[in-house]
């Protein structure tokens, strides 16, 4: 089979949580230009709106929903809803996140939650959802989490702690581990991208605090732009990576390895 064959998405379908703007984006713009009908979710509609305008202009054939995961009894009936509207969910991409910053002995029990219900539970129920509802019916799919590289690692201590955000991507780091080891046997690749320093809305504050730190500390001397995930996540949600599930791959100009 040619490799464009392989990294042929046409006639699958993925849905995209966190979809409307930064990082979700980028990923539907990849895959929808190789074919895919793209699902975005997300909490705000005029930024759901925003977005699939831009990739209709593209021409990229893309669906919006406006849903909050961290309201978890509506996941598993919005699931229901877009299989019945678009036949199965061939890729997941797990990319909705929050962060919060304080140090940790200081560190509200609300904010926690909003992290861990945000980051983990959510992701955890759209996956059981989507994986129960059509991938392991059809004994096929692609799921790919957004983690990061600071599930890998501490904190600089010369940064703002973000205690929650750390934990909860390093949460996210073995789920996808444990559940590739589990699903493999239902014909179902669970891999993550754990992306460095990218500048969207939520590193905004992060990098207007740091940015020459971070750039000190990342060995090729930038941040991420709009295109360095792109090659990646088509190649994890496509048959080109048949062979690969429970990968954990870090996107970060090396700042992990230094």
């Amino acid at each position: 089979m040619s490799i464009k064959s392989l990294l042929n998405l046409s006639g699958k379908v993925a849905l995209i949580t966190g979809g409307s703007r930064g990082l979700g984006l980028q990923i539907a713009e990849a895959l929808g230009e190789y074919g895919a009908t793209v699902l975005l979710t997300a909490r705000k509609q005029h930024e759901l709106d925003e977005a699939k305008a831009h990739l209709t202009a593209l021409g990229i054939t893309a669906h919006v929903y406006p849903h909050d995961l961290t309201r978890f009894e509506t996941i598993e009936p919005l699931v229901q809803q877009l299989i019945a509207e678009h036949g199965q969910i061939d890729i997941l991409i797990n990319n909705a996140g929050t962060t919060w910053g304080a140090p940790s002995a200081e560190h509200p029990l609300d904010a926690w939650l909003k992290v861990i219900n945000l980051n983990l539970t959510g992701l955890f129920l759209v996956t059981q959802a989507v994986g129960k509802l059509s991938m392991i019916p059809r004994r096929a799919g692609r799921i790919v989490n957004i983690a990061s590289v600071a599930g890998l690692q501490g904190n600089d201590p010369q940064m703002t702690p973000t205690l929650a955000y750390n934990t909860s991507k390093g949460g996210v780091v073995n789920f996808t581990r444990a559940l590739a080891a589990e699903w493999a046997a239902h014909g179902v690749t669970v891999n993550s991208i754990c992306p460095g320093y990218f500048p969207t809305k939520m590193t905004r504050g992060t990098l207007a605090y740091g940015e020459a730190r971070i750039l000190e500390q990342t060995p090729l001397g930038r941040l991420g732009n709009d295109e360095d995930l792109k090659g990646l996540v088509l190649l994890l949600s496509s048959d080109a990576s048949a062979f690969m599930t429970g990968q954990n791959i870090a996107v970060d100009g090396g700042a992990s390895i230094v």
